[in-house]
């Protein structure tokens, strides 16, 4: 019998009675194909890579990260906490060391899913890996954290929960912003004055492939993670930079994918995008596997697969090794960039207009920062939908200080409920979630 050389966990979840419509590309056939082509290979035969079945996650779990309007199961349907469900389940056995590395490849995606959360945007309305981060920090102690996003879109959502916590490095590498929804995800994007630098975009260019990943990862993402030293390695596995992708302009492979996967070594990889049904997921998913198994994906190629009609051009080349030099810059400035950030600051704002395209509406967010030295700050969004709800969400932050945490019940219990429809609260050092409503 085949033996694994890392022992491995699968977890799958096609979300039967969840999709956008019949014929839309998030559908669940995207993991049929998947589950057909693994047992083909008699993957689950293999000694080492083991199948778990995936939980649900509770309303506690979604609430250390979001703040659903008006409630978690007003967007949410039982997929959604099943598909959030299946990454706290490979994140558990990671931890309770029944595995050494494990995928959840689960649908619906999540990395779209903001803070705060009204509907849908990006097929997305919860964060899968966000959720599951913050329960391992809450149940196992869990504290640096390094996300690395290789999903061909930005990884929007994730950014935004993460942008004021210095103990999470978020990494996306996408399809450049200004071709691509959400048009987001530059170099200047660097996360807030308490957390600058563990934010970082390396936008790519259309026609991207596997070199142009493979330089990326290993001339900034593999030394910065040196040097970040996390805790844990979550890839969102995105796999819609595929050049089969019928939503995106990449020339990824499935060889590249699972090249990419056997350096960066993820201690967890959860799925996230990815389109072309038949001709890419069953491959690139069996490449993921193996790599993360340890075992030869040598075999593994798609049957459009060219080698020189996917070679980038030499133009592509130099803007990708000059974005790397940037993200270096940036990572090597850091401390520098906060110390800028906050001098003669004591409240960081910001204004954000999120479009919400699945659901077909805008939210307005004014954001506030209380400037800490001492931790990361406690943060106030007051957030509006036109004609919907207004809300003032307030997060006091996992390491939050004395001061802060006081400042944080301040907004909360103080503010004038006159014109809000709900005031909310995350307060993570006692892991409650509180409500005021008019």
């Amino acid at each position: 019998m085949l033996k694994a050389k890392t022992h491995t966990g699968l977890v799958f979840f096609p979300a039967y009675d969840w999709a956008i419509s019949a014929t839309h590309p998030e559908r669940e056939e995207r993991l049929l194909y998947t589950q057909d082509q693994i047992s083909e290979e008699g993957l689950l035969d293999v000694e080492g890579i083991d199948e778990f079945k995936a939980g649900v996650v509770d309303i506690k779990d979604v609430q250390r990260v979001h703040f659903c309007v008006p409630d978690a199961r007003s967007v949410m349907t039982e997929s959604h906490f099943i598909s959030a469900g299946g990454a706290k389940t490979i994140g558990k056995a990671k931890m309770d060391g029944l595995v050494d590395r494990g995928f959840a490849l689960v649908r619906p995606p999540g990395h779209h899913a903001m803070r705060v959360v009204h509907g849908g945007r990006g097929f997305c309305n919860v964060n899968n890996e966000a959720i599951m981060i913050e329960y391992l920090r809450q149940a196992y102690g869990v504290d640096r954290v390094a996300i690395i996003d290789t999903d061909c879109h930005h990884g929007d959502g994730t950014q935004d929960i993460y942008w004021h916590d210095p103990d999470t490095l978020f990494i996306s590498m996408h399809q450049d912003g200004r071709t691509l929804f959400p048009g987001t995800g530059f170099n200047n994007e660097t996360g807030g004055p308490t957390a600058a630098g563990t934010t970082l975009n390396i936008p790519l260019p259309p026609y991207t492939s596997e070199e142009g990943f493979l330089t990326v990862l290993e001339k900034a993402v593999l030394p910065i993670l040196q040097e970040f030293k996390p805790d844990l390695i979550v890839n969102s596995a995105g796999q819609d930079n595929h050049f089969t992708d019928p939503l995106t302009n990449m020339n990824f492979s499935a060889k590249g994918y699972a090249d990419l996967t056997a350096r960066l070594k993820p201690d967890i990889a959860v799925l996230e995008g990815g389109y072309s049904i038949e001709s890419a997921l069953p491959y690139v998913n069996v490449g993921l596997i193996l790599a993360m198994a340890g075992m030869d994906y040598s075999h593994v190629v798609e049957p459009e697969y060219s080698a020189e009609r996917l070679r980038q051009g030499p133009s592509i080349t130099a803007t990708i090794e000059k974005t790397c030099q940037q993200v270096i810059d940036t990572w090597n400035d850091r401390q520098n960039i906060r110390i800028r950030m906050q001098e003669n600051v004591i409240y960081a704002e910001r204004h954000n207009t999120v479009f919400y395209d699945t659901d077909g509406f805008y939210e307005s967010q004014h954001e506030t920062l209380q400037v800490c030295r001492e931790c990361s700050g406690v943060l106030k969004i007051d957030s509006s939908v036109e004609r919907k709800m207004r809300v003032l969400a307030v997060h006091i932050p996992r390491k939050a200080c004395e001061n802060c945490r006081k400042t944080g019940y301040q907004w909360f219990e103080k503010t004038d409920m006159g014109p809000y429809d709900m005031i909310l609260l995350q307060d993570r050092p006692e892991d409650q979630y509180r409500v005021r409503k008019k």
